[in-house]
């Protein structure tokens, strides 16, 4: 056994050479060789092989307990994250300025530490301590268990840790933090990979929790590199439309869970409020029988939310109607609109057609289809869809309806929300439904049970000719 000089490890490949160039020989890389010492290495197969710090051990003898999942104190947070955070893992939120994610953390740090009576401290290096502490007021979350630093210098913050010992720590945010031993501008490849190297050694090395605020670039995608979002375990989406009081968390990786459950959230002045209940927020017209309106179930991940689809017809008399959209897929509404026409005689070319969504929901998925034409013939012929009717069912261009995915699902959110009457696809399984099913075959069919009978086609042919 002999010793073993410093050697230099490319971060990206985990190449080895034995001095330092800036581009590593293998993947071509610029800046990820950084240096790694070894005490000791023997032969094996004519490879050297480093001793291990820690023997490897059975893994039975191992406590799953200390890696469970710790409830945040936020409900829908926790829906995402599978049940809560793990201790020792590290979670990157990101999504566009002002949408919400310093509201939201700091909101977790205040329940962590007031549900457990546990430290939790939180590091910003965007805002001084004066402007969270002015938040914090705002939105009630002002605890003795919660610590505060205004700190960029990662070796500052590794004190700030040693000294307070969290249980929590929260980084807003990861692109802001410079490691000064790196070279790099902040913000770079470089900077971001060792600042959130460090913090993930830290988090497994402790088993501090660990939450990251990540930019995102134009796209919506992390700024960074591509590594940053293999380094840690969890990386959510916070996503929200700032027309809308409506905010939204996905999960896009996932190490402890599922990553297709949906948060829902909402901004009031007071700060942000779980939204246990989002279908509420997409209906308008619950108790009232309008015109142009149809209720539909759509499916966000495993999550079903109710959502209203509107529409509204107009004469006109420009040689080209307008058709405006907001909220639908403006192709999917067109279709719609010539199935319509061609299949079942509802003819709207002389008239202006408009159709939306409620609360700032979007439905892009063809489930909506068949909500879509009801929706658009409702409002074409005055008569409104009856009361406690939701409306299921993609379109085809022969006018059929087709089934749709996770039906079962959405029908019992129906139900669950008190709807008794369901327009869907035929072959549904009616296995322990209390609710009345309305099984149709093609989009003239539902237009009957609607009492939506467009006019007949030699008169639609009669006014296209005039």
């Amino acid at each position: 056994m002999a010793k073993v000089k410093s050697l230099y490890r490319c971060a990206d490949c985990a190449n080895e050479v034995a001095k330092w160039v800036g581009r590593c020989p293998a993947c071509e890389a610029w800046g990820t060789l950084e240096e790694a010492t070894a005490s000791a290495a023997v032969a094996v197969g004519g490879r050297r092989a480093m001793l291990p710090s820690t023997a490897a051990a059975p893994i039975s003898s191992i406590d799953s307990k200390t890696t469970q999942a710790r409830s945040t104190g936020v409900s829908e947070l926790d829906r995402v994250l599978g049940g809560g955070i793990v201790p020792g893992s590290v979670v990157l939120i990101s999504g566009e300025p002002g949408v919400g994610k310093s509201t939201l953390l700091l909101e977790v740090s205040h329940r962590w530490a007031r549900a457990r009576d546990e430290i939790a401290l939180y590091v910003t290096a965007e805002e001084s301590a004066g402007q969270v502490r002015l938040r914090a007021d705002r939105t009630g979350a002002v605890h003795e268990k919660v610590y505060l630093a205004a700190e960029s210098d990662l070796a500052t913050i590794l004190g700030h840790v040693e000294q307070v010992r969290p249980t929590l720590l929260v980084v807003d945010s990861v692109q802001t933090m410079v490691a000064a031993d790196v070279d790099g501008v902040i913000g770079g490849v470089t900077q971001v990979r060792s600042v959130t190297s460090a913090l993930t050694s830290l988090a497994k090395s402790t088993g501090i929790a660990v939450l990251l605020v990540g930019h995102v670039t134009k796209d919506g995608s992390v700024a960074g590199p591509r590594t940053l979002e293999h380094l840690v375990d969890v990386v959510l989406q916070f996503e929200g439309d700032k027309h809308s009081t409506l905010r939204m968390v996905r999960g896009i990786k996932n190490r402890f869970g599922s990553t297709d459950e949906v948060g829902c959230f909402e901004m009031r002045e007071a700060g942000i409020a779980c939204v246990d209940d989002p279908s509420g927020l997409f209906l308008h017209h619950r108790g009232e029988a309008v015109s142009g309106t149809a209720v539909t179930v759509a499916m966000d991940g495993k999550r079903p939310m109710l959502g209203e689809v509107q529409g509204l017809t107009v004469e006109t008399q420009v040689p080209a109607p307008r058709r405006a959209v907001s909220g639908l897929d403006y192709n999917r509404v067109s279709m719609v609109l010539a199935v319509l026409q061609s299949r079942c005689g509802v003819y709207v070319g002389k008239q202006d057609v408009y159709a939306a969504t409620v609360g700032g929901m979007r439905l892009t998925e063809p489930a909506a289809d068949l909500a879509v034409a009801l929706a658009i013939a409702s409002a074409s012929q005055d008569r409104a869809l009856r009361t406690g009717m939701i409306v299921l069912g993609e379109v085809g261009l022969a006018g059929e309806v087709r089934q749709v995915t996770g039906l079962t699902r959405r029908l019992a959110e129906a139900e669950r929300l008190g709807f008794t009457e369901a327009l869907v696809p035929a072959g549904v399984d009616r296995v322990g439904r209390t609710m009345k099913l309305h099984e149709v075959a093609d989009l003239s069919a539902a237009l009957a049970v609607c009492g939506l009978r467009g006019p007949r086609r030699a008169k639609a042919k009669a006014d296209i000719e005039d």
